[in-house]
């Protein structure tokens, strides 16, 4: 089992490979941007999983007062069917809890069935909604 601790700064080497490993990083979102967004909003819900100081899995937590969000939640693949995603998504839920959260969303991409299948062994559910976005800031 993993230590569950707060993401620090030096854990950003670390914590960029991990995405890159498990396919979480896209050309147009750069995860130095996307941390360091996130560490000027509810940095307390940015956790890392660690293993003999080594990050071996990220969940990122996000409430606006109305939603809950669920992102970069990650595993080393050689780790993941070891309840690792399932402690993690415990961990961020009790903390979005604890803030007063009614719901948590969270969007995976098309055709991740095994994400998909994960969540759904967690509780989540297909919402009657589509998910539409619109980037502002380019991350190239």
């Amino acid at each position: 089992m993993p230590l569950i601790r707060r993401y620090h700064q030096d854990d950003l080497p670390q914590v960029i490979s991990l995405w890159a490993d498990t396919g979480l990083t896209t050309a147009s979102n750069n995860p130095r941007k996307g941390i360091a967004r996130k560490l000027d909003v509810d940095p307390h819900l940015f956790l890392v999983g660690s293993r003999d100081g080594e990050i071996v899995a990220t969940v990122m937590g996000g409430y606006d007062g109305h939603r809950g969000w669920i992102n970069y939640l990650a595993v080393q693949p050689d780790l993941q069917q070891q309840s690792i995603g399932k402690q993690m998504m415990a961990a961020v839920e009790a903390l979005l809890l604890q803030r007063g959260c009614p719901k948590i969303n969270l969007q995976i991409r098309l055709g991740n069935s095994t994400a998909k299948e994960f969540y759904q062994t967690q509780g989540y559910c297909e919402d009657a909604v589509i998910s539409l976005g619109k980037r502002l800031i380019a991350d190239d």
